[in-house]
């Protein structure tokens, strides 16, 4: 006789895609007429923009590109100018064909900026961005449950709390902002934007996230002298979800800069702004599986079922302090370029390597503005199994001080999970009902093995539950202890 299982679906989120590019787009900007002839181009700065992301049959593509700021020192000696302008960037990934659109995550990291004079007249720019983007599409895993049992039918069932991932999407928002400079007579001459997340959670229905987009400027004061100031701009938003959650749900947000504009007059800034923020949500739930039978009555062979679960095992985030040599006499403002981490396989767990460049603008020992990049790279180990998967993130963060060398700190965030194979019978072949041997005793002793109850039950022709009635047990034996078995 054939029993088949009733197979139920539980939903989750099936990785596609997570794959890094790097990109990098040369530039030539022209000076307009009314700004003098460049005699030394110091550096520049730049904001990472996410314009635009599209899920196709074949391919994943976005649109990205840099807001630079150039500062130059003119020929004829004059005060300090900048140039603003766009590098846009194109990245296309192959997927494996599939008629389900699925939600893509993008997180993009400056590595590179610099900027030359090409004549007095034009500067040759050189950006380069790295894009990891993240592809999920909705799955649901197979699990097998028994319905019309026969009595005789004994099943080992297995339940396992797994962290899956469920759901995921963005919010876009804006921001518009008027803002007082410090000094009423500053020009700005460049605007660095970073979001950043403080806090997310799940309520019910919802993600609710706050944070801040942290406007750092530099600016030329009415004396000629460079300062930075700095501008913390709140944010709270929420976003629906398509249903309700428990209390074990927990959710990760990515923000990103889509847009930026800003406005100068009298002493004042007005910031437009674009951010997104990229959502995914994970829940607890319990997994149930049936892993063994058989039949104090019959012969059972079982049909066996294998899926994939994708669960998360842990995730942190820490802000990690990094730091190089530096020749400056004077340090007047920084920035942190990244590469998306790397992760490899160690006997240990999983190292991850970050690397980047600390780029200062400064003076040297004659005061005579300079620029200067340093390199940097750092790692963590991340305690897990070998068959375990940590993944990385890295943002900058907070400020970079130029103190016996150049500092700065990057926001670390990893995850660790597994695409856990699970094994499940999906299904029983039940021979004929054969009668009990007479002569064979109904009670024997047998001392308990590594295998436990259900193998002790199993080998023996009992139950688990005759057993544990039997020898007035409430949890498993420990090994050799000798037990009374109720053979059927």
């Amino acid at each position: 006789m054939e029993l088949q299982f009733r197979k139920t679906g539980i939903p989750c989120l099936k990785d596609i895609l997570r794959e890094p590019k790097n990109q990098e787009q040369t530039q030539e900007l022209r000076l307009p007429e009314a700004y003098p002839d460049v005699g030394r181009v110091l550096g520049a700065f730049g904001v990472p923009v996410l314009r635009g992301k599209e899920w196709r049959r074949k391919e994943i593509s976005v649109s990205a590109g840099i807001t630079v700021w150039v500062l130059y020192v003119p020929e004829d000696g004059s005060e300090v100018r900048s140039l603003q302008t766009w590098i846009p960037m194109e990245f296309v990934w192959d997927l494996p064909e599939t008629d389900r659109d699925g939600t893509i995550r993008v997180s993009l990291l400056l590595r590179g900026l610099d900027a030359r004079s090409v004549s007095a007249r034009k500067i040759l720019i050189r950006g380069e961005l790295s894009a990891l983007t993240e592809a999920e599409e909705s799955q649901e895993i197979g699990v097998y449950l028994p319905e019309n049992l026969p009595e005789d039918v004994q099943l080992l069932r297995r339940t396992y709390p797994m962290l899956l991932p469920k759901e995921a999407g963005e919010k876009a928002f804006a921001l518009d902002e008027e803002l007082t400079l410090p000094d009423g007579g500053a020009k700005l001459l460049s605007a660095v934007l970073r979001p950043e997340i403080i806090d997310q959670k799940v309520m019910s229905d919802k993600v609710v996230f706050r944070g801040a987009a942290n406007l750092h400027a530099l600016l030329r004061t009415g004396d000629g002298e460079l300062r930075c100031a700095d501008f913390e701009l709140p944010f709270s938003q929420y976003t629906d979800l398509a249903r309700e959650y428990t209390e074990t749900a927990r959710a990760t947000v990515a923000p990103a800069v889509t847009g930026m504009e800003i406005e100068e007059w009298e002493g004042r800034l007005r910031l437009k702004a674009g951010l997104v923020g990229q959502y995914r949500v994970e829940e607890q739930q319990m997994v149930e599986c049936v892993e063994d039978a058989y039949s104090t009555r019959r012969s059972v062979e079982k049909m066996l079922a294998q899926e994939t679960v994708p669960a998360v095992l842990d995730q942190s985030r820490e802000a990690v302090s990094v730091a190089t040599d530096g020749e400056l006499a004077v340090f007047l403002d920084g920035a942190m370029l990244l590469d998306q981490p790397a992760v490899r396989s160690d006997g240990d767990g999983n190292i991850v390597t970050f690397t980047g460049t600390l780029a200062a603008l400064g003076k040297d020992e004659t005061g005579m503005l300079c620029w200067e990049n340093r390199r940097w790279e750092a790692e963590r180990t991340i305690p897990c199994d070998a068959d375990c998967r940590v993944t990385a993130l890295a943002a900058p963060t907070g400020k970079v001080y130029w103190q016996d060398g150049g500092r700065g700190t990057v926001a670390l965030t990893t995850s660790t999970g597994t695409s856990r194979p699970m094994t499940m019978i999906c299904g029983l072949e039940l021979g004929p009902v054969e009668e009990p041997d007479p002569a064979r005793p109904s009670l024997i002793l047998r001392r308990t093995g590594d295998g436990g109850l259900w193998e002790l039950a199993k080998a023996c022709g009992s139950t688990m539950e005759a057993i544990r009635s039997a020898n007035g047990l409430e949890a498993e034996p420990e090994d050799g202890k000798l037990l009374l078995i109720p053979v059927s």
